[in-house]
């Protein structure tokens, strides 16, 4: 199975930290932040991955190359200035996928376990996400989970998720978010959650950054 690393993201919100870096390559635990990601993910027996670029994409290809030397194969989808957005992004990658693949955000720490999302026999066009308890910054969550009504408790989208290619049928390129896609088909039946009580983490903001290197430096 391959994995894709959502990584075209602008991060404005962590400026002045991204003017010239993206906000994956942001250092967490004195690594790249989307290192973590590529180390859990061949940990879990992936070693296919694709990462989308668009700002400073650059300093990612350069820094991680082919992926050879972290034990993996790194393929990259080349994204106009500003990015797809995140379903944008993932339909652009879709002939580099296959038909059935993990997608995990690039600005988020985790210790999630991919490998529990290799073991789902998901039906043609469905998906399955994981959510998370609501942090201070979303506290009115996104999601209720699959099996309770859209009126019930709401969670946040981790960002983790694993994707039939076909989930994505009849959506054409262009810069389009995944949000609404997931909750039309929520309401269709065809997207399964789980709630996840761990280690998560969304580097959104210089402060959130600090917050998580000195918990971890702990």
């Amino acid at each position: 199975m391959k994995a894709m690393i959502l990584a075209a993201g602008r991060g404005q919100r962590m400026m002045p930290l991204t003017q010239n870096m993206p906000k994956p390559m942001l250092k967490v635990a004195e690594k790249p932040l989307i290192e973590h990601h590529i180390n859990n993910l061949k940990a879990a027996g992936i070693t296919d991955i694709v990462i989308n670029l668009a700002w400073q994409g650059d300093k990612i290809k350069d820094y991680f190359k082919d992926g050879s030397q972290f034990g993996v194969n790194i393929l990259y989808s080349q994204e106009v200035e500003g990015g797809l957005e995140t379903a944008g992004g993932i339909i652009e990658a879709l002939p580099l996928l296959g038909d059935s693949f993990i997608v995990v955000n690039g600005d988020v720490y985790t210790d999630y376990d991919v490998s529990a999302l290799m073991q789902l026999h998901l039906q043609p066009g469905e998906a399955h996400i994981v959510l998370i308890e609501n942090p201070p910054h979303n506290p009115d969550g996104d999601f209720a989970l699959s099996h309770l009504s859209a009126e019930s408790q709401k969670y946040t989208f981790s960002g983790i998720g694993r994707y039939q290619a076909d989930f994505f049928k009849g959506l054409t390129q262009g810069i389009r978010p995944l949000g609404p896609i997931l909750r039309e088909k929520l309401n269709e039946h065809l997207v399964s959650t789980e709630l996840y009580i761990g280690q998560w983490d969304d580097i959104g903001t210089p402060e959130r950054l600090n917050q998580l290197n000195t918990r971890l430096e702990a």
